[in-house]
């Protein structure tokens, strides 16, 4: 064997941080001696055992050895959900690698500015299972080459400038994956995320598992979400993960009904666009294996919580993270579940405060900032240290950004970023309380509120809708709707309507862009009326 098995004791998988493997890779090791024959990934109609994914593991670090790669180098991934991009995720950990995993669907330019901060040794292009990957592949004169067990796939050149960075024996220092998100900023963020961060979060999602379990992976693994919440913790649990490209509600359906789909954890604008196709088409989703719901990555709002649970006749279960907690902060129990839309309780192992602008704590239920402390709290971001020491503190606190209220139960409220909160004529104005009486609506399918600066210091609310065909319905009665649920500075200066809200491929709103085009649409009305 390539990867010497008697390094790594074969333990049962703990849940404990001081129980935790050191590697990523430790846990396919694991499996493999355990149970090597059980399914652990199912890629289209082709399913890999645990014995498939550890020799793919193999073969991935060979490749790595053979193109010059070193411990501490950095290797770029450009593909999509497939079987070989989770076994190079492995040996990548397996040599001490930071694996940089970045979606195929990334515009060229958002490619090479990624590329080009983190100065990769090699960019590997998974051009089998992605046109995307390929074209990027071409354009950047990679060489394609069929490698064993692994199937098709293009090594872009050598970088022998690139400098690899030290090795730590620790799992709390050695850096696993780097993962890059622009926030609200724009700007490309390189999070740093430890062996022991994603290992952390994936020993307790497995804990909500069994190993019998059919796990929906269609979140991409190119986003924390779905390389820690899904694919990690799914093959932690050594349960078995269907992996889906991109996300078809046609397609999940089939597959709930067909695959023996146990477990399901997405975005709420997947599940809203799901419930659309099941009334337009007019067919109740039919899930004879389904015995869990999650919800993360952006807010739950309660009309969709309320009809998705009605539809499926089980709890739809909610939580919260962020890409610098590897993400997992808290969520629902599932003993437990909940008719509001809290995310639940704050993990065991991980400590939080709400502060206010003064970094005192508030007084309890009131809304702050959210600070989060634990193993799941990222190393920093890469080649930012003025950036990191914007948001992490010296004793272990990271600064999220996010507002929060806890419950005298424990159970927390996410309010919105930070920089979202609207300031309208003096009043605190929370996007996501907007969001919740506009997604309330029959003919609204999502909506996204954001603030618009009108005079110094002074907000207007704009929200923009997509409405679901099938129910017409004017701007007008809109404003009227809202009008009879929510104070008058709270309800939008405008609402525009929109076919499809813009969306990263994990289906999270780019509030961003969609508050500078409301900004843009602002300033021009005002240029016009000086004419």
């Amino acid at each position: 064997m390539i990867l010497d098995q008697a390094n790594t004791p074969l333990a049962q998988l703990g849940q404990r941080v001081e129980d935790l493997p050191a590697r990523l890779s430790d846990i396919v090791r694991y499996w493999n001696a355990v149970t090597p024959n059980a399914p652990a990934l199912r890629d289209r109609a082709e399913i890999w055992t645990y014995a498939d994914l550890w020799n793919s593991v193999e073969a991935g670090v060979t490749l790595l050895r053979e193109i010059a790669v070193r411990p501490g180098d950095r290797v770029m991934l450009v593909g999509e959900n497939c079987a070989a991009q989770v076994a190079l995720i492995f040996a990548a950990a397996a040599l001490d690698v930071w694996i940089v995993i970045v979606n195929a669907r990334l515009s060229a330019t958002e490619i090479a500015t990624i590329r080009d901060h983190c100065e990769p040794r090699r960019t590997l292009y998974l051009s089998a299972s992605s046109a995307e990957a390929d074209a990027h592949a071409q354009r950047h004169c990679a060489t394609c080459s069929d490698v064993r067990l692994l199937g098709k796939l293009a090594v872009g050149p050598l970088n022998s400038d690139c400098i690899a960075e030290p090795v730590a024996a620790a799992n709390a220092e050695q850096v696993a994956a780097l993962i890059y998100t622009t926030g609200t900023t724009g700007t490309p963020k390189g999070v740093m995320l430890t062996h022991r961060n994603l290992l952390f979060v994936a020993a307790g999602s497995a804990g909500l598992r069994h190993a019998e379990d059919r796990v929906y992976g269609l979140l991409p693994i190119s986003h924390v979400f779905g390389l820690a919440s899904v694919m990690l913790a799914t093959l932690y649990a050594g349960a078995c993960l269907h992996l889906a490209q991109r996300y078809s509600p046609k397609e999940l359906l089939a597959s709930l009904e067909h695959d023996g789909i146990t477990v399901l954890l997405g975005v709420p604008a997947m599940y809203a666009h799901l419930l659309e196709l099941c009334e337009k088409s007019d067919v109740s989703p039919k899930a004879p294996n389904l015995r869990l719901m999650y919800a993360g990555g952006s807010p739950l709002d309660p009309a969709l919580k309320k009809t998705v649970e009605k539809m499926f006749g089980m709890p739809l279960h909610n939580g919260y993270g962020q890409t610098e907690t590897s993400p997992s902060v808290s969520h629902t129990q599932r003993g437990a579940p909940r008719s509001d839309t809290s995310v639940g309780e704050v993990i065991e192992g991980i400590e939080i405060r709400i502060v206010d602008q003064n970094h005192s704590a508030v007084t309890p239920g009131q809304t702050g900032e959210l600070w989060v402390r634990g193993p799941n709290v990222m190393k920093g971001y890469y080649r930012a240290p003025e950036l990191t020491a914007s948001v992490l503190q010296g004793d272990g606190w990271l600064n999220t950004g996010d507002l929060a209220r806890q419950n005298p139960d424990g159970a927390l409220f996410i309010a919105g970023r930070t920089k979202e909160l609207i300031i309208r004529s003096g009043f605190n104005v929370y996007p996501v309380e907007i969001e919740a009486a506009l997604n309330a609506h029959a003919a609204v399918t999502q909506s996204a509120v954001v603030g618009r600066q009108v005079t110094n210091g002074n907000e207007e609310v704009v929200a923009f809708v997509e409405l679901n065909p099938q129910h017409p319905v004017s701007v007008t009665e809109l404003q009227s709707y809202l009008a009879n649920l929510l104070s008058p500075y709270k309800c939008p200066s405008e609402i525009i309507v929109m076919q499809s809200l813009p969306a990263a491929a994990t289906g999270k709103l780019l509030k961003g862009e969609l508050k500078k085009m409301a900004q843009q649409t602002y300033d021009g009305k005002q240029i016009g009326n000086k004419k």
